[in-house]
């Protein structure tokens, strides 16, 4: 017999949720609505993290690809160790079970890699944060705007 309620219709298996390690209020919020529905549905919780690339801005100051390959590699250890820190905090205060929770650093254009990043893990929802809209974000856009625009999955804002 096939479930036909409302409830079954919003089964999650994987929640992507984007952090910014530099934001910590908008990963807060995004990852209590995460958990929430992630207990809900017994799904998985997958963190991700993108290292902006500054590739364009050290070309136009002439800063040297070793440099630059350097600060990536250690920017990407960093994001690491602070995903295991928040990890672990998850595991700990919000009592959700570690082999549930996967994460994963990489570095790149933030809405090109978090959109990769849903159809790689097969994401069914992506829990996002966001500052409430200013001028600016109208004007030059945000990360969670370009997530909602282009990504073929439910995304879920959260303020």
């Amino acid at each position: 017999m096939r479930d036909t309620s409302l409830r079954g219709a919003y089964m999650y298996k994987t929640i992507l949720v984007p952090v910014d390690i530099s934001e910590d209020t908008l990963t807060e919020k995004a990852l209590k609505q995460a958990i929430h529905l992630a207990k809900m549905d017994n799904a998985k919780i997958h963190l991700f993290h993108s290292v902006p690339d500054v590739s364009r801005f050290s070309m136009s100051y002439s800063y040297h690809y070793d440099l630059l390959s350097s600060f990536t590699k250690k920017a990407v250890e960093r994001s690491e160790e602070q995903l295991v820190e928040l990890v672990n905090r998850i595991v700990k205060e919000m009592d959700f079970p570690a082999d549930r929770i996967s994460y994963k650093v990489e570095f790149g254009s933030p809405r090109e890699k978090v959109l990769d990043e849903a159809e790689k893990v097969q994401a069914d929802l992506i829990v996002v944060g966001s500052r409430n809209p200013s001028i600016s974000t109208h004007l030059l856009g945000s990360n969670a705007s370009g997530i909602v625009s282009y990504a073929k999955i439910s995304v879920l804002v959260v303020r």
